[in-house]
Protein backbone atom coordinates (compact mmCIF):
# COMPACT_ATOMS: atom_id res chain seq x y z
CA UNK A 1 0.00 0.00 0.00
CA UNK A 2 3.03 2.27 0.42
CA UNK A 3 3.22 3.03 -3.31
CA UNK A 4 -0.55 3.38 -3.91
CA UNK A 5 -0.40 7.21 -3.64
CA UNK A 6 2.59 7.14 -6.00
CA UNK A 7 0.62 5.17 -8.56
CA UNK A 8 -2.35 7.54 -8.31
CA UNK A 9 -0.13 10.63 -8.62
CA UNK A 10 1.79 9.10 -11.56
CA UNK A 11 -1.51 8.38 -13.32
CA UNK A 12 -2.68 11.96 -12.72
CA UNK A 13 0.58 13.44 -14.01
CA UNK A 14 0.48 11.17 -17.07
CA UNK A 15 -3.01 11.94 -18.32
CA UNK A 16 -4.09 15.20 -16.65
CA UNK A 17 -3.89 18.48 -18.51
CA UNK A 18 -0.72 20.48 -17.80
CA UNK A 19 -0.37 24.22 -17.49
CA UNK A 20 1.96 24.23 -20.49
CA UNK A 21 0.26 22.46 -23.39
CA UNK A 22 3.60 21.71 -25.02
CA UNK A 23 4.14 19.07 -22.32
CA UNK A 24 0.97 17.26 -23.41
CA UNK A 25 2.08 17.53 -27.04
CA UNK A 26 5.50 16.03 -26.30
CA UNK A 27 3.87 13.24 -24.28
CA UNK A 28 1.51 12.46 -27.18
CA UNK A 29 4.44 12.43 -29.60
CA UNK A 30 6.21 9.94 -27.33
CA UNK A 31 3.08 7.80 -27.09
CA UNK A 32 2.43 7.73 -30.84
CA UNK A 33 6.12 7.15 -31.54
CA UNK A 34 6.09 4.07 -29.32
CA UNK A 35 2.84 2.85 -30.90
CA UNK A 36 4.24 3.28 -34.41
CA UNK A 37 7.60 1.72 -33.55
CA UNK A 38 6.15 -1.32 -31.77
CA UNK A 39 3.48 -2.03 -34.40
CA UNK A 40 5.90 -1.59 -37.32
CA UNK A 41 8.58 -3.73 -35.70
CA UNK A 42 6.14 -6.56 -34.94
CA UNK A 43 4.66 -6.47 -38.46
CA UNK A 44 8.12 -6.59 -40.07
CA UNK A 45 9.25 -9.46 -37.83
CA UNK A 46 6.02 -11.36 -38.52
CA UNK A 47 6.49 -10.94 -42.28
CA UNK A 48 10.09 -12.17 -42.05
CA UNK A 49 8.82 -15.11 -39.98
CA UNK A 50 6.29 -15.73 -42.74
CA UNK A 51 9.03 -15.94 -45.35
CA UNK A 52 10.97 -18.33 -43.12
CA UNK A 53 7.86 -20.49 -42.74
CA UNK A 54 7.32 -20.40 -46.52
CA UNK A 55 10.91 -21.52 -47.15
CA UNK A 56 10.49 -24.23 -44.53
CA UNK A 57 7.28 -25.52 -46.13
CA UNK A 58 8.95 -25.62 -49.56
CA UNK A 59 12.00 -27.47 -48.26
CA UNK A 60 10.07 -30.13 -46.35
CA UNK A 61 8.21 -31.16 -49.51
CA UNK A 62 11.43 -32.98 -50.47
CA UNK A 63 13.60 -32.89 -47.37
CA UNK A 64 12.71 -34.11 -43.90
CA UNK A 65 12.85 -31.75 -40.89
CA UNK A 66 15.58 -33.91 -39.32
CA UNK A 67 18.08 -36.38 -40.74
CA UNK A 68 20.11 -39.03 -38.97
CA UNK A 69 23.50 -39.47 -40.64
CA UNK A 70 26.50 -41.71 -40.02
CA UNK A 71 29.05 -39.99 -37.77
CA UNK A 72 32.16 -41.31 -39.52
CA UNK A 73 31.36 -43.30 -42.63
CA UNK A 74 29.74 -42.14 -45.86
CA UNK A 75 26.99 -44.77 -45.71
CA UNK A 76 25.19 -46.61 -42.94
CA UNK A 77 23.20 -49.78 -42.41
CA UNK A 78 19.55 -49.25 -41.49
CA UNK A 79 18.00 -52.39 -39.98
CA UNK A 80 14.25 -52.51 -39.44
CA UNK A 81 14.81 -52.69 -35.67
CA UNK A 82 16.48 -49.24 -35.77
CA UNK A 83 13.49 -47.73 -37.60
CA UNK A 84 11.10 -49.26 -35.06
CA UNK A 85 13.09 -47.80 -32.16
CA UNK A 86 13.18 -44.38 -33.81
CA UNK A 87 9.42 -44.34 -34.37
CA UNK A 88 8.98 -44.84 -30.61
CA UNK A 89 10.77 -41.55 -29.87
CA UNK A 90 8.36 -38.84 -28.75
CA UNK A 91 7.30 -36.61 -31.63
CA UNK A 92 8.44 -38.94 -34.43
CA UNK A 93 5.74 -39.89 -36.95
CA UNK A 94 7.92 -41.63 -39.56
CA UNK A 95 11.52 -42.75 -40.08
CA UNK A 96 12.60 -43.83 -43.57
CA UNK A 97 16.08 -44.47 -45.01
CA UNK A 98 17.19 -42.48 -48.05
CA UNK A 99 20.04 -42.45 -50.56
CA UNK A 100 21.56 -39.14 -51.56
CA UNK A 101 24.77 -38.03 -53.20
CA UNK A 102 26.46 -36.10 -55.98
CA UNK A 103 26.37 -37.43 -59.53
CA UNK A 104 27.18 -36.28 -63.05
CA UNK A 105 24.32 -35.90 -65.52
CA UNK A 106 25.19 -36.03 -69.20
CA UNK A 107 22.38 -34.93 -71.51
CA UNK A 108 22.30 -33.26 -74.91
CA UNK A 109 23.78 -30.11 -73.39
CA UNK A 110 26.85 -29.78 -71.20
CA UNK A 111 27.41 -32.14 -68.29
CA UNK A 112 25.98 -31.03 -64.97
CA UNK A 113 26.96 -31.87 -61.41
CA UNK A 114 23.68 -32.78 -59.73
CA UNK A 115 22.37 -34.06 -56.42
CA UNK A 116 20.55 -37.38 -56.69
CA UNK A 117 18.06 -38.19 -53.95
CA UNK A 118 16.34 -41.54 -53.73
CA UNK A 119 13.21 -41.63 -51.60
CA UNK A 120 10.86 -44.37 -50.46
CA UNK A 121 7.45 -45.02 -51.99
CA UNK A 122 5.76 -43.50 -48.92
CA UNK A 123 7.83 -40.33 -49.24
CA UNK A 124 6.99 -40.21 -52.95
CA UNK A 125 3.26 -40.46 -52.20
CA UNK A 126 3.53 -37.72 -49.57
CA UNK A 127 5.34 -35.45 -52.06
CA UNK A 128 2.57 -36.01 -54.61
CA UNK A 129 -0.13 -35.17 -52.04
CA UNK A 130 1.58 -31.98 -50.88
CA UNK A 131 2.07 -30.80 -54.46
CA UNK A 132 -1.44 -31.86 -55.54
CA UNK A 133 -0.06 -34.15 -58.25
CA UNK A 134 -1.93 -37.25 -59.41
CA UNK A 135 0.72 -38.68 -61.77
CA UNK A 136 3.93 -40.04 -60.15
CA UNK A 137 7.08 -37.97 -60.52
CA UNK A 138 9.16 -41.03 -61.39
CA UNK A 139 9.00 -44.79 -61.72
CA UNK A 140 11.22 -47.58 -60.42
CA UNK A 141 13.82 -47.03 -63.18
CA UNK A 142 13.15 -43.41 -64.16
CA UNK A 143 14.00 -39.99 -62.71
CA UNK A 144 12.45 -36.55 -62.26
CA UNK A 145 14.63 -33.45 -62.73
CA UNK A 146 14.23 -29.82 -61.63
CA UNK A 147 12.99 -27.38 -64.26
CA UNK A 148 16.13 -25.20 -64.27
CA UNK A 149 18.35 -28.27 -64.47
CA UNK A 150 16.22 -29.58 -67.35
CA UNK A 151 16.59 -26.24 -69.14
CA UNK A 152 20.39 -26.15 -68.71
CA UNK A 153 20.88 -29.78 -69.74
CA UNK A 154 18.29 -29.71 -72.55
CA UNK A 155 16.10 -32.40 -70.99
CA UNK A 156 12.46 -33.22 -71.67
CA UNK A 157 10.27 -36.09 -70.46
CA UNK A 158 11.02 -39.51 -72.01
CA UNK A 159 14.56 -38.46 -72.91
CA UNK A 160 17.45 -40.81 -72.10
CA UNK A 161 20.37 -39.43 -70.06
CA UNK A 162 23.53 -40.78 -68.50
CA UNK A 163 23.64 -40.37 -64.75
CA UNK A 164 26.66 -41.72 -62.89
CA UNK A 165 28.69 -41.31 -59.73
CA UNK A 166 31.96 -39.31 -59.83
CA UNK A 167 33.58 -42.46 -58.44
CA UNK A 168 33.36 -43.93 -61.94
CA UNK A 169 35.76 -41.25 -63.16
CA UNK A 170 38.34 -42.32 -60.58
CA UNK A 171 37.67 -45.94 -61.56
CA UNK A 172 38.26 -45.03 -65.22
CA UNK A 173 41.63 -43.48 -64.39
CA UNK A 174 42.60 -46.63 -62.49
CA UNK A 175 41.60 -48.79 -65.46
CA UNK A 176 44.34 -47.15 -67.56
CA UNK A 177 46.89 -49.07 -65.50
CA UNK A 178 44.55 -51.88 -64.44
CA UNK A 179 42.60 -53.06 -67.53
CA UNK A 180 40.66 -55.67 -65.57
CA UNK A 181 38.58 -52.81 -64.11
CA UNK A 182 37.10 -51.95 -67.52
CA UNK A 183 34.02 -54.24 -67.14
CA UNK A 184 33.02 -52.22 -64.05
CA UNK A 185 32.83 -49.01 -66.09
CA UNK A 186 29.14 -49.07 -66.90
CA UNK A 187 27.39 -45.70 -67.07
CA UNK A 188 23.73 -45.99 -66.05
CA UNK A 189 21.33 -44.69 -68.68
CA UNK A 190 17.99 -43.57 -67.28
CA UNK A 191 14.85 -42.02 -68.69
CA UNK A 192 13.48 -38.66 -67.58
CA UNK A 193 9.93 -39.27 -66.36
CA UNK A 194 8.99 -35.68 -65.50
CA UNK A 195 10.22 -32.17 -64.76
CA UNK A 196 9.31 -30.76 -61.34
CA UNK A 197 9.11 -27.23 -59.93
CA UNK A 198 9.26 -27.19 -56.13
CA UNK A 199 11.88 -24.82 -54.69
CA UNK A 200 14.72 -23.03 -56.41
CA UNK A 201 17.54 -24.99 -54.82
CA UNK A 202 15.84 -28.25 -55.88
CA UNK A 203 14.90 -26.94 -59.32
CA UNK A 204 18.52 -25.95 -60.03
CA UNK A 205 20.38 -29.20 -59.39
CA UNK A 206 18.24 -31.97 -57.87
CA UNK A 207 17.28 -35.29 -59.43
CA UNK A 208 14.59 -37.33 -57.67
CA UNK A 209 14.25 -41.05 -58.14
CA UNK A 210 13.46 -44.27 -56.32
CA UNK A 211 15.70 -45.42 -53.50
CA UNK A 212 16.81 -48.48 -55.45
CA UNK A 213 17.72 -46.48 -58.55
CA UNK A 214 19.66 -43.95 -56.47
CA UNK A 215 21.71 -46.73 -54.86
CA UNK A 216 22.52 -48.05 -58.33
CA UNK A 217 23.62 -44.62 -59.56
CA UNK A 218 25.64 -43.83 -56.42
CA UNK A 219 27.27 -47.28 -56.32
CA UNK A 220 25.84 -48.09 -52.89
CA UNK A 221 25.50 -51.64 -51.66
CA UNK A 222 21.98 -52.94 -51.22
CA UNK A 223 22.10 -52.86 -47.41
CA UNK A 224 23.59 -49.34 -47.16
CA UNK A 225 21.91 -45.93 -47.17
CA UNK A 226 23.00 -42.29 -46.87
CA UNK A 227 20.89 -41.73 -43.76
CA UNK A 228 17.40 -41.70 -42.28
CA UNK A 229 14.72 -39.08 -42.94
CA UNK A 230 12.82 -38.41 -39.70
CA UNK A 231 9.51 -36.55 -39.74
CA UNK A 232 7.31 -35.28 -36.95
CA UNK A 233 4.43 -32.85 -36.77
CA UNK A 234 3.90 -30.56 -39.75
CA UNK A 235 4.03 -27.57 -37.38
CA UNK A 236 7.43 -25.91 -37.28
CA UNK A 237 6.81 -24.88 -33.68
CA UNK A 238 7.29 -28.52 -32.60
CA UNK A 239 10.50 -28.93 -34.60
CA UNK A 240 12.88 -27.88 -31.80
CA UNK A 241 11.31 -30.42 -29.43
CA UNK A 242 11.73 -33.17 -32.05
CA UNK A 243 15.44 -32.37 -32.45
CA UNK A 244 15.93 -32.37 -28.65
CA UNK A 245 14.16 -35.72 -28.29
CA UNK A 246 16.27 -37.33 -31.02
CA UNK A 247 19.53 -36.02 -29.56
CA UNK A 248 18.48 -37.26 -26.12
CA UNK A 249 17.72 -40.68 -27.64
CA UNK A 250 21.18 -40.80 -29.22
CA UNK A 251 22.85 -39.89 -25.90
CA UNK A 252 20.77 -42.30 -23.82
CA UNK A 253 21.68 -45.18 -26.13
CA UNK A 254 25.38 -44.26 -26.28
CA UNK A 255 25.30 -43.68 -30.04
CA UNK A 256 27.09 -40.30 -30.17
CA UNK A 257 29.98 -41.83 -32.10
CA UNK A 258 27.68 -43.68 -34.50
CA UNK A 259 24.97 -41.22 -35.56
CA UNK A 260 24.69 -37.45 -36.04
CA UNK A 261 21.41 -35.52 -35.83
CA UNK A 262 21.18 -32.88 -38.57
CA UNK A 263 18.19 -30.48 -38.53
CA UNK A 264 16.98 -28.93 -41.77
CA UNK A 265 18.28 -25.48 -40.73
CA UNK A 266 21.77 -26.92 -40.32
CA UNK A 267 21.77 -28.54 -43.75
CA UNK A 268 20.68 -25.27 -45.38
CA UNK A 269 22.45 -23.01 -42.92
CA UNK A 270 23.27 -20.37 -45.54
CA UNK A 271 19.60 -19.79 -46.36
CA UNK A 272 18.02 -19.98 -42.91
CA UNK A 273 20.99 -18.24 -41.28
CA UNK A 274 20.70 -15.23 -43.58
CA UNK A 275 16.95 -15.02 -42.98
CA UNK A 276 17.47 -15.09 -39.20
CA UNK A 277 20.14 -12.37 -39.43
CA UNK A 278 17.77 -10.22 -41.52
CA UNK A 279 15.12 -10.57 -38.86
CA UNK A 280 17.31 -9.42 -35.97
CA UNK A 281 18.98 -6.66 -38.00
CA UNK A 282 15.47 -5.35 -38.69
CA UNK A 283 14.76 -5.60 -34.96
CA UNK A 284 17.87 -3.56 -34.14
CA UNK A 285 17.16 -0.86 -36.72
CA UNK A 286 13.47 -0.42 -35.93
CA UNK A 287 14.18 -0.56 -32.21
CA UNK A 288 16.00 2.75 -32.70
CA UNK A 289 12.65 4.32 -33.62
CA UNK A 290 11.24 3.16 -30.30
CA UNK A 291 14.31 4.39 -28.42
CA UNK A 292 14.04 7.85 -30.04
CA UNK A 293 10.34 8.02 -29.18
CA UNK A 294 11.06 6.92 -25.62
CA UNK A 295 13.83 9.50 -25.26
CA UNK A 296 11.30 12.26 -25.87
CA UNK A 297 9.74 11.06 -22.61
CA UNK A 298 12.77 12.49 -20.84
CA UNK A 299 11.86 15.97 -22.00
CA UNK A 300 8.15 15.70 -21.21
CA UNK A 301 8.76 14.20 -17.75
CA UNK A 302 11.39 16.81 -16.90
CA UNK A 303 9.01 19.60 -17.96
CA UNK A 304 6.26 17.96 -15.89
CA UNK A 305 8.55 18.01 -12.85
CA UNK A 306 9.22 21.72 -13.38
CA UNK A 307 5.52 22.44 -13.98
CA UNK A 308 4.51 20.60 -10.79
CA UNK A 309 7.36 21.83 -8.59
CA UNK A 310 5.08 23.39 -5.97
CA UNK A 311 2.98 20.23 -5.75
CA UNK A 312 6.15 18.20 -5.35
CA UNK A 313 7.22 20.40 -2.45
CA UNK A 314 3.82 20.06 -0.76
CA UNK A 315 4.00 16.29 -1.22
CA UNK A 316 7.39 16.33 0.48
CA UNK A 317 5.84 18.30 3.35
CA UNK A 318 3.16 15.60 3.60
CA UNK A 319 5.86 13.01 4.20
CA UNK A 320 6.83 11.67 0.77
CA UNK A 321 10.49 10.76 0.59
CA UNK A 322 12.98 10.64 -2.29
CA UNK A 323 12.33 6.97 -3.24
CA UNK A 324 8.62 7.75 -3.58
CA UNK A 325 9.31 10.77 -5.82
CA UNK A 326 11.52 8.55 -7.96
CA UNK A 327 8.76 5.96 -8.12
CA UNK A 328 6.16 8.55 -9.22
CA UNK A 329 8.08 9.63 -12.31
CA UNK A 330 9.41 6.18 -13.18
CA UNK A 331 5.82 4.92 -13.03
CA UNK A 332 4.67 7.84 -15.18
CA UNK A 333 7.19 6.93 -17.88
CA UNK A 334 6.30 3.26 -17.48
CA UNK A 335 2.58 4.00 -17.89
CA UNK A 336 3.17 5.81 -21.17
CA UNK A 337 5.47 2.99 -22.30
CA UNK A 338 2.96 0.29 -21.35
CA UNK A 339 0.07 2.16 -22.99
CA UNK A 340 2.03 2.66 -26.22
CA UNK A 341 3.23 -0.94 -26.19
CA UNK A 342 -0.26 -2.40 -25.65
CA UNK A 343 -1.80 -0.29 -28.41
CA UNK A 344 1.13 -1.09 -30.74
CA UNK A 345 0.84 -4.83 -30.05
CA UNK A 346 -2.92 -4.75 -30.65
CA UNK A 347 -2.45 -2.80 -33.90
CA UNK A 348 0.18 -5.24 -35.15
CA UNK A 349 -1.96 -8.25 -34.22
CA UNK A 350 -5.02 -6.87 -36.03
CA UNK A 351 -3.02 -5.98 -39.15
CA UNK A 352 -1.20 -9.34 -39.29
CA UNK A 353 -4.48 -11.21 -38.81
CA UNK A 354 -6.10 -9.30 -41.68
CA UNK A 355 -3.02 -9.88 -43.86
CA UNK A 356 -3.04 -13.60 -43.14
CA UNK A 357 -6.78 -13.98 -43.80
CA UNK A 358 -7.30 -11.60 -46.71
CA UNK A 359 -3.85 -10.77 -48.12
CA UNK A 360 -4.33 -7.01 -47.75
CA UNK A 361 -0.86 -6.14 -49.13
CA UNK A 362 -0.03 -8.12 -52.27
CA UNK A 363 3.38 -8.97 -53.68
CA UNK A 364 4.76 -6.45 -56.24
CA UNK A 365 4.49 -8.97 -59.09
CA UNK A 366 2.28 -12.01 -58.68
CA UNK A 367 3.78 -13.76 -61.71
CA UNK A 368 7.30 -13.54 -60.25
CA UNK A 369 6.41 -15.16 -56.90
CA UNK A 370 4.73 -18.38 -55.86
CA UNK A 371 2.47 -16.46 -53.45
CA UNK A 372 0.10 -13.56 -54.08
CA UNK A 373 0.48 -11.63 -50.80
CA UNK A 374 3.13 -11.12 -48.15
CA UNK A 375 3.11 -14.06 -45.70
CA UNK A 376 2.88 -13.47 -41.96
CA UNK A 377 3.64 -15.73 -39.04
CA UNK A 378 3.12 -14.19 -35.61
CA UNK A 379 5.29 -15.73 -32.90
CA UNK A 380 4.64 -15.15 -29.20
CA UNK A 381 8.38 -14.86 -28.29
CA UNK A 382 8.74 -11.94 -30.72
CA UNK A 383 5.80 -10.12 -29.14
CA UNK A 384 7.20 -10.75 -25.65
CA UNK A 385 10.73 -9.57 -26.57
CA UNK A 386 9.53 -6.40 -28.31
CA UNK A 387 7.06 -5.55 -25.53
CA UNK A 388 9.53 -6.22 -22.74
CA UNK A 389 12.33 -4.26 -24.42
CA UNK A 390 10.05 -1.26 -25.06
CA UNK A 391 8.81 -1.13 -21.46
CA UNK A 392 12.35 -1.46 -20.08
CA UNK A 393 13.55 1.38 -22.35
CA UNK A 394 10.63 3.55 -21.19
CA UNK A 395 11.55 2.93 -17.55
CA UNK A 396 15.24 3.64 -18.14
CA UNK A 397 14.65 6.98 -19.87
CA UNK A 398 12.45 7.97 -16.91
CA UNK A 399 15.34 7.76 -14.45
CA UNK A 400 16.83 11.18 -15.21
CA UNK A 401 13.57 13.16 -14.84
CA UNK A 402 12.75 11.09 -11.74
CA UNK A 403 15.99 12.18 -10.03
CA UNK A 404 15.36 15.70 -11.30
CA UNK A 405 11.91 15.72 -9.70
CA UNK A 406 13.30 14.39 -6.42
CA UNK A 407 15.85 17.20 -6.46
CA UNK A 408 13.19 19.83 -7.15
CA UNK A 409 11.03 18.53 -4.31
CA UNK A 410 13.93 18.90 -1.90
CA UNK A 411 15.05 22.29 -3.21
CA UNK A 412 15.77 24.84 -0.46
CA UNK A 413 14.93 27.77 -2.73
CA UNK A 414 11.48 26.31 -3.35
CA UNK A 415 10.99 25.94 0.40
CA UNK A 416 11.92 29.59 0.93
CA UNK A 417 9.41 30.69 -1.71
CA UNK A 418 6.70 28.57 -0.13
CA UNK A 419 7.40 30.15 3.26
Amino acid sequence: MRFSPGIWIAQRYSFARKRFRVINVISLISLFGIILGVSTLLVVMSVLNGFQQLAWDLFVTVESPVQILPAKEKHMEVPDSLLVRLERVSGVTSAEPFSEGSAILSGSGSGELVMVKGISQNAHQRLMQEDGREVPYFGAETVSVGEMLAYKAGLVPEKQVKLFSPELIALGLQSLSQPYLLPALTFPVVQVESVFSLQRIFNDHYVLTSREMARKILLQKESLYSGIDVRGSDKRSSHAALVRNLRSWVRENGLEGTYVIRPLEEKYRDIFGVMEVEKWVSFSVLMLVIVVAALSLTGSLTMTAIDKRKELFYLRCLGLEKPQFLMIFILEGGMIGVAGTCIGVATAWVFCTLQRMYGVIEMPSKSAFIIDAYPVNMQIPDFVIVSGTTIVVSLLVSLYPAFKAAGIAGSKSLADKAN
